[in-house]
C-alpha cells in the first residue's frame, strides 16, 4: 500500500483508494485522491479505450523513411476481441428474480424503468476496457431511485481501512480543460450527508435536498470490476498489438518498395538530345540506363528483383494473433477453424479458458450487484422487512453462444424433482423471469381445470351418471 503525500490518503497496488473509518476527508486529502486519478490511473485508462478504439501507439510514431514509404496500419485485434469477451459474457442479459412475488414484481418493473439490462452491458464493457466501472444510485424527481454508470476517469469509490474495506465515500468530479486537478469540481456522498467540492473547499450539498442528507443510508455507488487486479481484459497485450500493427504496416511498405521497383536496359542506345543526353525521365520511370555496359554483351531489358520476406511475415502475423488471444484467455470465435469440430466436448475444451474466466468475473458481479440492490431498496421500498429482501435476489448468469435448445428442454426437466421450479426454468436461456413464468404456469392450470369443469357441467344427464357410475367402480 502506498501513500499519496496528502495526509491519509493511501492507495493498495490493485488501486483501491483507502482512508480511515470513522473520518471525514479534509479538502486536501480529496483533492490527493483525485490528483493521483488524474496522473496516474486516468492514462492508463484512456491507453485502454485508445486502444480499444483503434488509436494505436504506431500512429503516432515520426515518419523516419528516406523514400517516404512509410505506411501506419491498425490490425485492431483488441476491439473484436473484447466484443465477442463481453458479447459472451453479458450478451444474454442475466435473469433476476425474488421469490416474493411482490418484490419480484417490484424489481421487474425497476430493471425495465432504468434499461438496466442494456446498463449491465455498458457496465460489463466498462470494465473489460478499464478494469472497473462506477456505478452510482441517485433520487430522481420521482421520488424513486435511478441508477448511472460512470468511467473510472472522472469517479471513485474510497473504501476505509479496515479487513473488510467497506466503502466510506464517493466521488464524481469534472475537471475544466482549461484548468488542472486543483480546480476540480463535483460531488462528495458519504453514507450518511452529501457534499459539493470545488477544489478544496468542501460544503454540505443542500442542492440535493434541504438537509444535504443521503438518502439511502449506505454509500450510494458499487465499483464492478473485471478482476482483483482492476486490470482490463487486453492490457497484457498491448505490446503484442504494437508488433502486430508494425508487421503490417512493414508488409505495406515491402509491396510498396517491390511496387517501385527499377527497370534495367543494358546495352541499349536510347534516342539522345542535342546535347547527348537520352530522351527520358529515368527519375519517374525508375530505370537503371547503361547503353555501354559491354560491347560484346547482348541488349538486356529486365527489372532488378529484390528480396523477398512474405513468408517470415506472415509467419510473425500469425504468431502474434495467436499469442494476443492465448495471453487474454478468449477464444478467438472468428477463426474460421473454430467451428470446424462440431463435437460438443471439444467445443467446450477450446471455450474452457474463457468458461473460466467469465465465471471468475461473473462472481464478482453478482456480489456487486447484491450491494447495488441493497442500496436500491432503501427508497425503492417503505417496509423494513422488503427492504432486506435484496439478500434474497437470484442471479442466472448465460453465456452467449449458439445453443441445443432441445438438450436444455431435456436438462430442464431431467432437474424436475432435484431443485425447486424456479431454479428449473432459470435453465433455460428463453426464460426471463422464471417466477413470473411459474405464476403463468399456475394460471393456466386454473384456467384448463375451469375448463374442464365447465365442459362437464354442459354434458347430458345420461354422460353424467355414466361418469359418476365410473367414478364409483372399486377397480377403478
Amino acid at each position: 500500500m502506498k501513500t499519496i503525500d496528502f495526509g491519509n490518503d493511501k492507495v493498495t497496488n490493485n488501486s483501491r483508494f483507502i482512508y480511515p473509518a470513522g473520518q471525514q476527508l479534509s479538502g486536501n486529502e480529496l483533492l490527493g485522491f483525485i490528483s493521483y486519478n488524474e496522473n496516474v490511473l486516468k492514462p492508463r485508462y484512456r491507453q485502454n479505450m485508445h486502444y480499444y478504439l483503434g488509436k494505436h501507439q504506431i500512429l503516432d510514431e515520426p515518419n523516419d523513411k528516406t523514400d517516404n514509404i512509410n505506411n501506419k496500419l491498425i490490425d485492431n485485434k483488441i476491439k473484436p476481441l473484447e466484443d465477442s469477451y463481453n458479447g459472451f459474457f453479458a450478451g444474454i442479459p442475466p435473469v433476476i428474480s425474488a421469490e416474493d412475488q411482490a418484490i419480484n414484481d417490484m424489481v421487474q418493473d425497476w430493471n425495465n424503468e432504468n434499461s438496466f439490462q442494456d446498463k449491465l452491458n455498458e457496465i460489463s464493457k466498462q470494465a473489460d476496457i478499464f478494469g472497473r466501472s462506477i456505478v452510482f444510485i441517485y433520487q430522481g424527481e420521482d421520488k424513486k431511485p435511478h441508477l448511472m454508470y460512470s468511467s473510472p476517469e472522472h469517479a471513485f469509490i474510497i473504501y476505509d481501512d479496515t479487513v473488510a474495506h467497506n466503502p466510506l465515500a464517493f466521488v464524481r468530479y469534472e475537471v475544466d480543460d482549461l484548468k488542472d486537478w486543483t480546480s476540480a469540481t463535483g460531488q462528495l456522498q458519504y453514507a450518511d450527508k452529501i457534499y459539493t467540492f470545488v477544489g478544496q473547499e468542501i460544503t454540505e450539498d443542500f442542492e440535493t435536498n434541504n438537509a444535504a442528507v443521503n438518502p439511502y443510508g449506505l454509500v450510494p455507488a458499487v465499483e464492478f470490476y473485471e478482476n482483483e487486479e482492476r486490470q482490463s481484459v487486453f492490457e497484457q497485450v498491448i505490446t503484442l498489438q504494437d508488433e502486430l500493427d508494425h508487421v503490417m504496416s512493414q508488409k505495406a511498405n515491402q509491396i510498396a518498395y517491390f511496387d517501385n521497383a527499377y527497370m534495367f536496359m543494358f546495352g541499349v542506345a536510347l534516342d539522345e538530345d542535342k546535347n547527348g543526353n537520352p530522351i527520358f525521365n529515368f527519375k519517374k520511370n525508375r530505370l537503371i540506363y547503361a547503353p555501354n555496359v559491354d560491347p560484346n554483351s547482348d541488349p538486356k531489358v529486365g527489372f532488378l528483383q529484390k528480396p523477398d520476406a512474405d513468408n517470415m511475415q506472415e509467419n510473425m502475423i500469425d504468431h502474434l494473433q495467436k499469442s494476443i488471444y492465448e495471453n487474454t484467455e478468449i477464444a478467438n470465435l472468428r477463426d474460421e477453424n473454430f467451428a470446424n469440430n462440431a463435437s460438443g466436448v471439444a467445443m467446450q475444451y477450446k471455450l474452457l479458458s474463457m468458461q473460466n474466466k467469465a465465471d471468475s468475473k461473473e462472481r464478482k458481479f453478482t456480489k456487486a450487484l447484491k450491494q447495488m440492490y441493497r442500496i436500491v431498496f432503501q427508497t425503492l421500498f417503505n417496509n423494513d422487512n422488503q427492504r432486506e429482501q435484496w439478500s434474497a435476489l437470484k442471479f442466472h448468469f448465460t453465456r452467449n453462444l449458439p445453443d441445443d435448445i432441445a438438450s436444455m428442454i431435456s436438462a430442464a426437466k431431467n432437474a424436475e424433482g432435484m431443485v425447486s421450479q424456479q431454479t428449473q426454468l432459470s435453465l433455460l436461456p428463453f426464460v426471463k423471469d422464471p417466477q413470473a413464468e411459474i405464476e403463468q404456469i399456475n394460471k393456466e392450470k386454473q384456467e384448463n381445470i375451469k375448463n374442464a369443469q365447465k365442459a362437464a357441467d354442459s354434458l347430458p344427464d345420461y354422460m353424467k351418471q355414466d361418469q359418476e357410475s365410473d367414478s364409483d367402480d372399486p377397480e377403478q
